[in-house]
């Protein structure tokens, strides 16, 4: 088996670079979800419609791990890059031009799937560039401004393209000028330097089959097998936050301090988040970093639960879980950096990722079918039980795997030991 990679760190990086490059990929789902749906509500098109539009545009994010080997195997880090970013910029630029002349919805669905697949590759080589040029002490920092570009591009993305295409006539120039703030993202490319490429003996077929192994072997590792558990288990999901608009009339909360605590400020509670539970990886185990977010994200649902049903209690605390969940997505990300090792780096980080959106997904579910059952409150309190059960299951896993025997030398690929 040909040596992996080894980390390329000929100077510094300093880690706001991973925050502007991924920013594009947050914007991208902010823009679709908010500020295009907002206009095509307005422009006659339905809600439905729109909700099948915004999940068309989460699809390849479900599935991208099965072509994440694409770009470990062929284009250069940095190609793959500057090719998805200006597919995507394009894609932002066209449905700000299209939302208001739709007659039938193929054109658009079309640029809408077209539009997030390339922004998986652009993910995809963000998550490369940081995995090979981040030493294993500062994976958590890394991973806070990672995700803070991600979660506040997603906020400023939906809440500065609306604002803009609400004051700026025609609506068009909204989609122009998102994506072409996002293209310019393409500039922190020159703070980064391009690692060397995975061995590539034997073609193609060869070379995927060398990122079969590079999988294999993260998974079947302690720390690679603990990861992939951590991606389906309901802790800190942050699945509420999907659901604020639609239950804030049981806080009275009017549509401006909706739009206040669930958009842009959100993405700078989400941000700040980040950064925290970044910054507190890089000090402390990040397994009990990442179960104390969880912790935090459970007790923040009760104490809302609690709180008096008011407006300000809404913003407060639909804040607050801005703030920890961001926590938890940094820590996540710093968690799975440190497990999944240098070779094959696209395709192992987007395992993780796609797969940890299964308990999002089935948690909106159950967040969904508890509010039904017994209004918010029994919502809040049964995404705190779920989420202190699965943590319970988590320590349980930990505590059976039998302990990692330390190396004499390990090999470039090998995660580090738990």
């Amino acid at each position: 088996m040909p040596e992996g990679p080894r980390l390329v760190s000929p100077r510094r990086v300093h880690p706001w670079v991973f925050m502007v490059l991924i920013a594009p990929f947050g914007v991208m789902g902010g823009y679709l979800s908010v500020a295009v749906g907002y206009l095509l509500v307005h422009a006659g098109v339905s809600v439905a419609q729109v909700a099948a539009l915004v999940a068309l545009g989460l699809l390849p994010h479900t599935w991208k791990f099965l072509w994440a080997p694409i770009a470990d195997t062929t284009l250069s880090r940095k190609s793959w890059y500057l090719l998805s970013a200006i597919v995507s910029a394009a894609g932002i630029a066209s449905l700000g031009i299209l939302h208001d002349r739709v007659q039938n919805l193929a054109l658009f669905s079309a640029i809408v799937l077209i539009s997030n697949i390339a922004s998986t590759f652009l993910g995809m080589a963000v998550e490369s560039l940081m995995a090979l040029t981040t030493p294993d002490e500062e994976r958590g920092r890394a991973g806070g401004w990672f995700q803070a570009g991600n979660l506040g591009g997603t906020g400023i993305g939906g809440g500065a393209g609306l604002w803009v295409a609400q004051h700026l006539h025609p609506h068009w120039v909204s989609g122009a000028l998102v994506g072409g703030v996002c293209f310019l993202c393409c500039l922190a490319l020159f703070f980064v330097p391009e690692p060397p490429a995975d061995p590539r003996t034997g073609g193609l077929a060869k070379s995927l089959a060398q990122v079969g192994r590079n999988l294999w072997g993260v998974t079947r590792s302690r720390i690679g097998f603990v990861a992939l558990v951590l991606c389906f288990l309901p802790i800190g999901s942050g699945a509420a936050s999907g659901l604020w608009s639609a239950v804030a009339g049981n806080w009275h909360a009017t549509a401006d301090a909706v739009a206040l605590a669930t958009g842009v400020m959100a993405g700078f509670a989400s941000a700040f988040g980040c950064f925290l539970g970044g910054w507190l990886c890089d000090r402390m185990d990040r397994k009990v970093a990442y179960a104390a977010y969880g912790v935090l994200e459970a007790a923040c649902a009760v104490a809302m639960a609690l709180a008096p049903r008011t407006e300000a209690m809404y913003v407060v605390f639909t804040m607050l879980y801005a703030v920890v969940t961001g926590m938890t997505y940094a820590g996540f990300t710093a968690f799975v950096l440190e497990a999944m090792g240098l070779g094959s780096a696209a395709s192992k980080y987007n395992l993780f990722a796609a797969l940890s959106n299964m308990p999002i997904y089935y948690m909106t579910s159950v967040d969904g079918w508890a509010y039904g059952r017994w209004g918010a409150g029994g919502m809040l309190y049964t995404e705190a039980a779920l989420g202190m059960a699965g943590l319970f299951l988590f320590i349980v896993v930990v505590s059976l795997l039998p302990k990692a025997r330390p190396a004499l030398a390990e090999a470039p690929d090998s995660p580090a030991p738990a």
